[in-house]
This record gives C-alpha cells, structure tokens and sequence, in this order.
C-alpha cells in the first residue's frame, strides 16, 4: 500500500496545480455549478482533480486516516506511522476510483457532478438543498435527475475495493457501510460548497472593516 501511496503522490500533486483556479475572493468554489451551461470536457476533468486531490479531499483523508489508526481499524495495518499511511492511500484509492467512475460514466449521458448553489434563500432551505442535491444532478439539458453515475460510482467503486482491501473488511457489510459514508461526504462536500464562499466573504469584510478603523500614526 505505501508503493501505492508513493506512486499517487506526484500524481496528487501535478491534480491540485492542474485543479487551482485564480479569480476574485468571491467566485465559486471549483467543481460548482455556477450556470446551466453544458459541462465541457476540461471542467469535468477539473471537477476530477479538485474533486480527488484537492485540499478539502486531501484534508479529510488526513482526519480519516488518523482517526482509522486511533481506533487500531483495520486491525491489520496497526496503530503505528505505517498503517496511518496505509489507511490514508486505502482512502485515496478509493476516492480516485469513485470520482473517475461518476466523470466516466455521466460524460456517456451527460450527468453534471458539480455542485449548484442556492444563494439568497433561507438557511434551512439551503440546508435542503445541499441534502437534495447529493442525490441529484443536472444532465446534458439543465434538467434536474437522480444521479445515476454518482450512486453506481460511490456503490460500485466501495465493493470493487473489496479486492485489495484487508480480509477484516472486505465484505458486504463493510462496503454498504463504506457506501453510506461515501453519500455523507458527497454531503459534507455539498455543505462546505454552499456555505464556506460566505463564511470567507465575511472574513474577507471583517478583515477589512477592522483595517479601516485603525487609527493613523499621529504626526510628529
């Protein structure tokens, strides 16, 4: 696993400057649905690698990892500097593959993984939509349709890793546990999406009302 691990870092690294975009304080967050135009070829693969290697995945498989190795689970990888590894390449294996088959498979029929905010309404109905949209997707058409290509993505990449995973959770039960989890973080992604440009926006004007209000340096 840490050859594979090994392997997937220069690839990490090459995704997270491919998946940078510049632009103002308060643009959208890459991998968000910012207009019903048609998902081209580039912003899927964009939406790939932000999706994969970019500094919220890669954050989260730090917590994941850490919190896998406190608790010794799976046992086989132990509580020590390795199996941390181990279990943080397990993870990124596992998102990769998820995230190449939700891209692959909506390109055949046009299903858009981004994520749509919902500004200016209501914080419980933002808070609706965020749990709306990690089930639904906008295809081809800008009409809205279960997310087809996420569901068989998230289910299928979680019991396809049952072939390299470690005998102690590589059954039925660990991958719909897997599975779950994998719809929660689509969740907790379509969270961060929707309310983090806000909360940074409020940080960017609190910063700056406070730098307006310092008293200027008295003459001498």
């Amino acid at each position: 696993m840490l050859r594979r691990l090994c392997f997937l870092l220069p690839l990490c690294l090459a995704a997270i400057a491919f998946g940078q975009t510049s632009g103002t304080e308060n643009r959208v967050l890459p991998g968000t649905l910012a207009s019903n135009e048609r998902m081209t070829a580039k912003e899927r693969l964009q939406w790939f690698a932000v999706s994969s290697f970019g500094p919220a995945s890669l954050a989260g498989g730090v917590v994941s990892a850490g919190f896998g190795t406190l608790m010794n689970s799976p046992h086989e990888y132990g509580t020590h500097w390795e199996g941390f590894g181990d279990r943080y390449g397990m993870r990124l294996t596992g998102v990769v593959t998820s995230n190449a088959m939700e891209a692959g498979l909506g390109a055949l029929w046009g299903e858009d993984p981004r994520y749509p905010r919902e500004e200016g309404q209501t914080f419980k109905d933002r808070v609706g939509h965020v749990v709306k949209w990690t089930f639904l997707a906008k295809d081809r058409n800008g009409n809205t349709v279960p997310a087809y290509a996420r569901y068989t993505a998230i289910a299928g990449s979680n019991f396809l890793s049952n072939a390299w995973r470690e005998p102690s959770e590589a059954d039925t039960q660990h991958a719909l546990e897997r599975t779950a989890l994998g719809f929660l973080a689509r969740m907790s992604s379509n969270a961060f999406q929707e309310f983090w440009p806000d909360v940074r926006s409020h940080l960017f004007h609190h910063k700056a009302s406070s730098a307006d209000r310092l008293p200027s340096e008295p003459q001498r």
